[in-house]
Order: structure tokens, then C-alpha cells, then sequence
């Protein structure tokens, strides 16, 4: 049961730091959550916690395959709603014209 909650344990801050962009450390209150988690686990025949530990894990890693599949296909996700308007006029075959600044 040990090794069972440990591979759970360390499964889930592999998906936390790998989630996080740019690579920084994970929150401790966050891994201290899911520490107490996983020691509750261990503790007691608890099918529930196990079952929602690994629903997180699954969780994680999905988000994380859904913002680089945006990424990846949605190029302009990220972009700003006027680079955005550039970008379109651009892929059409158009270029947004100078817009007038008084001086």
C-alpha cells in the first residue's frame, strides 16, 4: 500500500511541476494539501481518496495536453484582440491600414 501511495504521491508533483509554465516551484500549501491526501490513504481503507487523488492526476495532465494542443492548432490563442484583427487580415491576403495618430 506504501509504494501504491508513493507512486500516486510522486505522480501527481510530477504533473504540478510540469503544468507550470515557466518552471518554478510548486506551491507548499498545494503539495501540503495533497501530502495529507495521500497520508489519509494510507491511514485507511479509503477507496474514495484514492480514487480522487488519481481523478487529479488525470486532471492535471489533461489540462496540460488541452493548453499545448491550443497552442499547437490555435495559434492565435494568445494573442491580443488587435494583433489578433492583424493576424486574420493577414492570413486573407490583407494588411490593416495605418490608423492616423494626431501629433
Amino acid at each position: 500500500m506504501f509504494t501504491d501511495r508513493a507512486t500516486l504521491y510522486r505522480g501527481l508533483l510530477r504533473e504540478l511541476r510540469q503544468s507550470i509554465t515557466p518552471p518554478r516551484k510548486v506551491n507548499k500549501t498545494i503539495i501540503a494539501h495533497f501530502r495529507s491526501i495521500a497520508e489519509r490513504i494510507g491511514k485507511e481503507d479509503n477507496s474514495h481518496a484514492h480514487q480522487d487523488y488519481e481523478n487529479a492526476i488525470l486532471f492535471l495532465r489533461s489540462q496540460r495536453e488541452h493548453k499545448r494542443l491550443l497552442e499547437r492548432y490555435n495559434p492565435l490563442f494568445d494573442l491580443t484582440a488587435q494583433d489578433r484583427i492583424k493576424a486574420t487580415a493577414r492570413r486573407v491576403g490583407l494588411d490593416m491600414p495605418v490608423t492616423y495618430k494626431p501629433e
